[in-house]
């Protein structure tokens, strides 16, 4: 090995490690185009869950709640808020669900306030649809805790 690190080395090894990133970074990308299927249960994504989606969404749920770890960590994680108060039962999820939204904003003294969206049924039936539908996502066993 030479006594100096030449300008052709340093350049060699500024190719050399941009292709082999590049490489990796397609590897990945293929890994995760074929796992995903296996893992998001997309074949169970439902008119109401697409619709639940575009209430997340257009009510920006995600400006004070996580989904998976992605979002504010304001108020409660929800990946798994299904199992945690619905017990893997839909009906009385989506109960719950409707009775929370219902009673907002609470005057609870030193509580964060969420704000009342004055959904429809339909739309709590929707939004807990695309929770369930969340929950059910192989996340890796995310969030590390039960209570989010």
């Amino acid at each position: 090995m030479a006594d100096r690190f030449t300008k052709g080395m340093a350049r060699n090894v500024y190719y050399g490690g941009g292709v082999f990133v590049f490489l990796l970074l397609v590897g990945l990308t293929f890994d995760t185009m074929l796992e995903l299927p296996k893992r998001d249960h997309r074949e169970n994504i439902t008119q109401s869950v697409a619709n639940g989606k575009h209430l997340w969404e257009k009510n920006n749920c995600v400006g004070c709640h996580s989904l998976m770890g992605e979002g504010a960590y304001f108020a409660p994680e929800l990946a798994n808020v299904f199992d945690r108060r619905g017990g893997g039962d839909e009906q009385v999820f989506k109960g719950f669900l409707g009775a929370w939204m219902a009673m907002q904003p609470m005057s609870v003294p030193d509580r964060r306030k969420m704000p009342q969206f004055n959904l429809t049924d339909k739309e709590v039936e929707e939004l807990a649809d695309f929770l369930i539908w969340t929950s059910r996502i192989n996340d890796n066993d995310w969030p590390p805790n039960i209570e989010g």
